[in-house]
């Protein structure tokens, strides 16, 4: 797991900002979703060309943050990175060997673009395939539309990596009017740098930075605690 040390003089200045660390101390449910970024074997099985070996390490938290939210009436959304029919839209990165192999474990029914198999993935959950970096981005999926179908206005990032696709998510979803808050200990980058450099930006811009246990502990099921809360009880 990721040794997760935000620069203080970041925290310094959320907290001059806003007065507080993070901006939501409640989350309510039927008004979220886990947007699990990218957890295909591609990603995680060993010597997969874009393998994260950290990813693996987060699949438990992943786990319990969607049987949390299900619990509490959100909405867990399982984003995959599809490339189908992309050759000529990716056609300038996706240059050398190396590069052409991760395309080609990433189109449909490949065993790279699968799901891993530790993921507690359930029915009623969603699906969403994305062809950019951000799932959120123009052009990119439907996860905007099929949210907005749900009346989600906040959304949990979680998945890999961390500063890529899950910050590029991150801050597509704020400049959408989202509310975003980004897992400390369930999003997975190659490095301890890149993973805390990403955290830092979130944190300080685009979203709250919380762990698996905060994110779970603020979860609620209906708005009842915000109406008691704004009476003083």
């Amino acid at each position: 797991m990721h040794k997760i040390e935000i620069q203080k003089s970041i925290v310094e200045a959320a907290l001059a900002q806003r007065g507080k660390l993070n901006r939501y101390d409640r989350i309510l449910g039927p008004t979220t979703a886990l947007v699990v970024i990218d957890l295909q074997n591609v990603f995680m099985l060993p010597g997969m060309p874009v393998e994260v070996p950290v990813a693996r390490e987060i699949v438990p938290n992943v786990n319990r943050l969607a049987s949390a939210m299900r619990a509490a009436g959100g909405k867990v959304a399982w984003v995959k990175m599809t490339l189908d029919g992309q050759e000529q839209s990716w056609s300038s990165f996706f240059e050398g060997e190396r590069r052409r192999d991760a395309f080609k474990a990433l189109l449909r029914g490949t065993h790279g673009h699968a799901l891993h198999a530790d993921l507690e993935v359930k029915p009623n959950d969603l699906i969403v395939e994305k062809h950019r970096y951000s799932a959120f981005i123009q052009g990119s999926s439907e996860l905007d539309r099929i949210l907005r179908g749900f009346g989600i206005d906040t959304v949990v990032i979680v998945g890999t990596l961390t500063n890529v696709c899950c910050e590029s998510t991150a801050r597509d979803a704020m400049m959408l009017n989202y509310k975003v808050v980004f897992v400390s200990d369930a999003n997975a980058a190659s490095s301890d740098e890149e993973h805390n450099a990403s955290l830092g930006t979130i944190l300080r811009v685009f979203g709250d930075v919380a762990t698996t246990d905060e994110t779970i502990g603020r979860l609620v099921a209906h708005a009842e605690p915000f109406a008691r809360a704004a009476a003083g009880a």
